[in-house]
C-alpha cells in the first residue's frame, strides 16, 4: 500500500473513532487498533517506549491530589499570558497536558472535552490545554476541534518539566517519528520531549482534587470521569 493511501486510511479511521458512540478511551483504543494494523513496528516500538516509561515510573512524581497546583503563567493561542490564578478566579479548572497538535489520541481527546464543553461550563468548570508547541500550532489545534477553551504554549516543556511529566521520546522513537513529524519545527526545538498527557482537576482554592496521569499516551481521563471529578472540586 502506498504511503499516501496508509495515511488516507488513517485519517478516515481516526474519524471514524471520533464518530464512535462510544467512551473517550474506546474510541481512543479504535486508534491504537488502525496505528497496529496499519504499521505493527511503529506500534511495537511505542509499546516498548510506553515499558520503558513504566519501569522509570514516569509521572510518578508528578503532583497528587491534596497538593497545592504549582503556578504557571503561559501564553495562550492568541499571545495574551494566563496563569492559573486567573482561571481560577473563573471556577474549577481541568488543567490538561497534549502532545502536540499532529496527535490523533490528543487531537480526539480535545474533541471529547469539546463534545462536553457545555456540561463542564454549567458546572462552572474552566478548561485550559498546555502543549510544548508555538502558538500558531496550539490556535490550529484549537481551531480544528472547535474548543472555545485556550491552548497554552509550555516552550520548552519548562511547565510540565517542573511537574515531573517531561519525557523524552527515545532514539528509536525520535527516528520513527521523525519520518513523518518535523516536531523540532513545531516546538522550536531539537529535544524530542514531549509531556505525559496528563489531566489535573483544580478547586478554586488552587487544591488538585483529582489527576490522571499514565505514560501510555494512548489512555486519558474519560470525560465521564472528568465531569464527576469536576462536580467535586465544586
Amino acid at each position: 500500500m502506498a504511503a499516501d493511501d496508509q495515511a488516507m486510511t488513517f485519517e478516515q479511521s481516526v474519524q471514524a473513532a471520533v464518530e464512535l458512540d462510544a467512551s473517550l478511551n474506546e474510541r481512543l483504543a479504535a486508534i491504537a487498533a488502525a496505528v497496529r494494523r496499519l504499521d505493527a513496528n511503529f506500534a511495537d516500538a511505542v509499546d516498548r517506549l510506553v515499558a520503558r516509561l513504566e519501569k522509570q515510573g514516569a509521572g510518578a512524581m508528578a503532583p497528587v491530589p491534596g497538593d497545592v497546583m504549582p503556578a504557571f503563567l503561559l501564553p495562550d493561542d492568541q499571545g495574551k499570558l494566563v496563569s492559573l490564578g486567573d482561571v481560577l478566579l473563573q471556577g474549577p479548572a481541568v488543567i490538561t497536558f497534549q502532545r502536540g497538535h499532529w496527535c490523533p489520541y490528543c487531537r480526539l481527546n480535545a474533541i471529547g472535552i469539546v463534545e462536553a464543553q457545555l456540561e463542564i461550563a454549567a458546572l462552572g468548570g474552566q478548561v485550559v490545554v498546555i502543549m510544548p508547541e508555538r502558538r500558531k500550532f496550539g490556535k490550529a489545534m484549537k481551531a480544528a476541534v472547535g474548543a472555545t477553551f485556550p491552548f497554552l504554549t509550555d516552550m520548552d516543556n519548562g511547565y510540565a518539566l517542573s511537574l515531573n511529566l517531561a519525557i523524552w521520546v527515545g532514539a528509536e522513537m525520535e527516528r520513527l517519528m521523525g519520518l513523518g513529524l518535523d516536531l523540532p519545527n513545531y516546538q522550536g526545538n531539537s529535544s524530542w520531549f514531549l509531556p505525559i498527557p496528563a489531566t489535573f482537576i483544580v478547586g478554586t482554592d488552587g487544591i488538585i482534587t483529582d489527576r490522571f496521569v499514565d505514560p501510555d499516551y494512548r489512555r486519558r481521563m474519560d470525560i465521564d470521569d472528568l465531569i464527576a471529578a469536576l462536580k467535586r472540586a465544586r
